[in-house]
């Protein structure tokens, strides 16, 4: 066997043991034959530990031999139009996705084992653990994705699961409708990210990275493409990584993100997808470093969604959605790393704060009974003084500031305002016409089941409190 054969054989090794996974739980559910808790707990750490073996084996080689890009080749799965366009599954394991990949590896399956015991005997526990399967296959294909099109198929995979946790609980109203919110912004982001891909195609004739970037393994890659092309295709990137990564002005999804269970928010929002935007940045660094521009507008960005999660993380009374703004915080400048230019410093971030995260989501459950504990030991309530920064501004202006945080910067009213209420009322008005139209032609009326009330309200706010 040669090197190339063990590269290869590990490296789908990575792919094939969260599939596995996702094959037999989504086939067990769809003959009505859900398996037990004990069977399904033990295939998802066989599933994860053989997924996290063949990467730090991969890992291990790549060091031994000194390769910084190794490519798995699997082949075309479509083809359209002789050659013109064609569905190439290929991942790439270099200096980018190989530590990605690990990390989602490892966290995904400690909240496996924790969640496997905070669900114990839950109803959905199934459910939840099927989702969590599609999570893990999504995130580990976008993380070794070499193609746009195999990079945005875990893209939406992990879009779909994470949407579908956050309605995790769908005999409530509130967290349907925040999972609509959530799936809602997705769809923004991901229209964005298919039209930069399909830009990119035409520019370059393909949607490989390695033909996008250069030879050169990350980050070192030259993007082929003029400032011009390289700032309007990363001003789309950059609209899909802020809707994935919910920097402003998509920011109002993540507080709703924690309305799904407790294990979910820990790794999926908290950690792992919510730098997925991150990593697609870093992914796509050379477009960014051929505009000078581009750079300057993601450093903004991020900035901006760090202050804005600092600002508002401080006034909120949960401990979730206070992480939630923590985690924001800290990918807003994650995002300013790397429009500066520095990608290891970004990477390490990563992985540093999603570690961190996690094990903070997953505590507060406890976190009150622990802050009961310390008073009692102290025996006196704990105070907290304003910051220097704060006691400078006057009273009138933190009124106002406290004020504007309290209200999330008014970004979703915003958003529902004027963006979304016009939608609707235009797409109401054509469903009216087109209403009219079919009974015109047919001579009936419409069915009662299809009739629009005359008055239909406008859709109520439907902020996480």
């Amino acid at each position: 066997m040669t090197q190339h054969d063990v590269f290869q054989a590990l490296g789908l090794g990575v792919v094939v043991f969260p599939s596995l996974l996702l094959a037999i739980l989504g086939a067990a559910a769809l003959v009505g034959r859900p398996l037990k808790e004990v069977v399904i707990a033990r295939l998802t750490q066989a599933s994860v530990v053989g997924g996290l073996v063949c990467a730090i084996c991969v890992l291990v080689l790549m060091l031994a031999t000194g390769q910084r890009n190794v490519p798995i080749e699997v082949g075309d799965w479509v083809v359209l139009h002789g050659e013109d366009f064609h569905f190439h599954l290929k991942f790439v394991f270099d200096r980018l996705s190989v530590p990605f990949a690990i990390l989602s590896f490892v966290l995904i399956g400690t909240i496996g084992a924790f969640a496997n015991q905070y669900l114990h005997r839950e109803p959905g526990y199934s459910r939840f653990f099927i989702l969590y399967a599609m999570f893990l296959v999504g995130i580990i294909v976008a993380s070794l994705a070499s193609p746009f099109e195999v990079l945005f198929l875990g893209w939406e995979l992990v879009g779909l699961s994470s949407a579908l946790l956050v309605a995790y609980f769908h005999e409530r109203p509130s967290p349907v409708l925040n999972g609509q919110r959530v799936w809602s912004v997705y769809r923004v982001a991901d229209a964005a990210f298919l039209v930069a891909a399909l830009t990119l195609h035409h520019m370059t004739s393909g949607g490989d990275f390695e033909k996008l970037m250069g030879s050169e393994p990350w980050p070192n890659g030259v993007a082929a493409m003029t400032s011009q092309q390289a700032l309007f295709v990363g001003l789309l990137l950059l609209v899909a990584a802020a809707g994935k990564s919910a920097l402003v002005p998509f920011s109002g999804w993540l507080p709703r993100a924690m309305e799904g269970p407790t294990p979910s928010s820990a790794v999926f929002y908290g950690a792992l997808s919510v730098h997925l935007g991150a990593f697609l940045l870093l992914r796509v660094g050379p477009v960014l470093r051929a505009s000078p521009l581009l750079s300057a507008i993601v450093v903004l960005l991020g900035l901006i969604s760090a202050a804005y999660g600092t600002l508002v993380g401080r006034v909120q009374s949960d401990v979730k959605t206070a992480l939630a703004f923590a985690s924001l915080t800290q990918v807003g400048i994650i995002t300013a790393e790397i429009g500066l230019g520095l990608p290891y410093v970004a990477l390490i971030h990563i992985i540093g704060h999603a570690c961190l995260r996690t094990l903070q989501l997953v505590r507060a459950p406890t976190l009150l009974h622990d802050y009961h504990m310390l008073e009692n030991a102290i025996g006196d309530h704990l105070h907290t003084e304003p910051s220097a920064w704060e006691r400078m501004i006057p009273e009138s202006g933190r009124l106002a500031l406290y004020r504007l945080s309290l209200e999330r910067g008014y970004l979703d009213a915003v958003i529902d305002e004027y963006i979304m209420r016009p939608f609707l009322r235009v797409f109401r008005w054509c469903d009216a016409m087109e209403r009219r139209w079919t009974d015109w032609l047919s001579q009936a009326q419409s069915r009662e089941s299809d009739a629009v009330p005359a008055a239909t309200p406008e859709p109520a706010r439907d902020d996480l409190t």
